[in-house]
C-alpha cells in the first residue's frame, strides 16, 4: 500500500532537519531503516551520507548497528528484494488494492477490507519485472555496500556444451584496505524461443570467507538440468530449450562483473 511505502511528512522533515543541522557542523548523517519491508528512498537518499538497512533485528539491534556504524564489523549483506524509485514501478501496483468488499475490519493497528486482486505479472515478479520493463530501481536486487572493494576475475566453465551439469568457478579478490566478505551471485540468461523467460534469473549465490586486503578466494557454482529449465504446462514438465545460455557473475542483479556462454544442443525435459 502507498501509505506504507512513502515516508510521512514528519519523517521527511526529520531527515531534512537532522541532515541540515549535522552537515552544517561538518558531520555525516546515516539513516537506519528499522523496517519489515521496502520503502521509498529515492526522494531523500541524496540528503544523507548513508543508509543502513537493519530490517527487524531483534533485541541485539543496538549492538549490531553500533558494530557496523563504528566499523567493528564490515557489512556483507545484500538486498533480497528491490527498492523502487516510485510505488507505480511495482508490477503488482496496477491491480492493488483490487475489488474491495464487505465491512471494514479493525485490526487495532490498521483498518482494512477484504479484496479480490488479479495478479497479472505471471513469472515476471521482482527483479525479473524490472529487467523486462527496463525499470531502474533505487537499489536493485542483490545490492549491498562494503567498507572494502572486490575484484571479480577468471570466470571458467567446466564445459561449453551442457550435458548433465556445468560447473562455474570465479575468483574474488579483496582490493581494498579492510578485511571483508563478499556475496557473489550467479545469474543465468536462457534463449526463451518457445516460452517466456526472464532476462536473467538468480541460480546461485555464495559468500567468501573473511578476506584480508589482497587475499583472494575461488568460488564454485553448479548448474544442473533443472537450473536451466522452465515449467511447460502442456507437458507438465520442466523444459530446457536448445540454444546459447549466458552465465553472469555479479555483485548484484545490475552489477554484472563476468560473463561466459555455453550451449544446449537439444530440447530436454525433466520430471515428465
Amino acid at each position: 500500500m502507498q501509505n506504507d511505502y512513502y515516508l510521512t511528512e514528519a519523517e521527511q522533515k526529520l531527515i531534512d532537519d537532522v541532515a541540515t543541522a549535522f552537515h552544517a557542523l561538518g558531520k555525516k548523517v546515516v539513516v537506519v531503516l528499522n523496517t519489515g519491508g521496502v520503502i521509498e528512498t529515492a526522494s531523500w537518499r541524496d540528503k544523507v551520507d548513508g543508509i543502513l538497512l537493519a530490517w527487524l533485528p531483534g533485541q541485539e539491534a543496538g549492538n549490531a548497528i553500533a558494530d557496523v556504524l563504528s566499523g567493528k564489523v564490515n557489512p556483507s549483506g545484500k538486498l533480497p528484494t528491490s527498492f523502487l524509485v516510485k510505488y507505480e514501478d511495482d508490477p503488482a501496483a496496477e491491480g492493488f488494492p483490487g475489488k474491495e468488499f464487505g465491512a471494514v475490519v479493525d485490526l487495532g493497528f490498521q483498518k482494512m477490507r477484504n479484496a479480490e486482486i488479479d495478479y497479472k505479472e505471471d513469472i515476471f515478479v521482482g527483479y525479473r519485472a524490472f529487467d523486462k520493463r527496463n525499470i531502474q530501481p533505487a537499489y536493485e536486487f542483490g545490492y549491498g555496500l562494503s567498507y572494502t572493494s572486490f575484484e571479480y576475475s577468471n570466470l571458467k566453465l567446466s564445459n561449453t556444451v551442457f550435458s548433465d551439469r556445468i560447473t562455474a568457478t570465479v575468483t574474488i579478490k579483496n582490493t581494498g584496505e579492510t578485511a571483508g566478505k563478499e556475496v557473489v551471485q550467479l545469474y543465468l540468461s536462457a534463449p526463451g524461443k518457445s516460452m517466456d523467460k526472464p532476462v536473467q534469473e538468480l541460480k546461485g549465490f555464495a559468500k567468501t570467507r573473511l578476506l584480508q586486503p589482497g587475499a583472494s578466494q575461488t568460488l564454485t557454482f553448479n548448474l544442473d538440468g533443472r537450473s536451466l529449465a522452465s515449467f511447460e504446462e502442456q507437458r507438465s514438465s520442466w523444459v530446457a530449450e536448445p540454444g546459447q545460455y549466458t552465465v553472469k557473475i555479479g555483485a548484484s542483479s545490475r552489477d554484472i562483473r563476468q560473463k561466459a556462454n555455453f550451449a544446449v544442443k537439444k530440447r530436454s525435459w525433466w520430471g515428465r
